[in-house]
C-alpha cells in the first residue's frame, strides 16, 4: 500500500504486467489513466496518467503507470483517508479497468 502526505504533490505509481496472446506486451504506447475511490467504490472519475519510461521493470515483464496527485499537479488532490486505486488502460478495442491496491493519504 502507497502512502503519501497530503499537502505533498508527487507521482503514485502501479505496476502493469500485460499479455497478448500469452506473449509480453509493452502498453507504454497506450494511455493510462487513474481513478481512487472509497474502498469498495467503483471509479468514477478518471485522471490522465503517464508511463514512468518505455522499458519494463528490471528482471519483470512488468511497466510502471503513474499519476502526479496533490496541490496544483493537475491531477487529484486526495484529503486524507485511505482510496482503493484504479487505472484503465485504453487500447483498440479493450479498454480494461483494473483494480491495482490502495493508496492511504496522511
Amino acid at each position: 500500500m502507497e502512502s503519501v502526505d497530503r499537502d505533498s504533490r508527487e507521482y503514485v505509481q502501479a505496476e502493469v504486467a500485460v499479455t497478448v496472446q500469452g506473449q509480453p506486451y509493452n502498453p507504454t504506447g497506450d494511455v493510462v489513466e487513474f481513478a481512487f475511490t472509497a474502498i469498495g467504490g467503483r471509479p468514477s472519475t478518471w485522471y490522465p496518467g503517464g508511463w514512468d519510461g518505455t522499458q519494463p521493470i528490471p528482471g519483470t515483464n512488468a511497466y510502471r503507470a503513474q499519476v502526479l496527485v496533490g496541490p496544483a499537479s493537475g491531477g487529484p488532490i486526495l484529503a486524507a483517508g485511505r482510496y482503493a486505486m484504479f487505472i484503465r488502460i485504453t487500447d483498440t478495442p479493450e479498454q480494461p479497468v483494473i483494480p491495482v491496491g490502495q493508496l492511504t493519504v496522511t
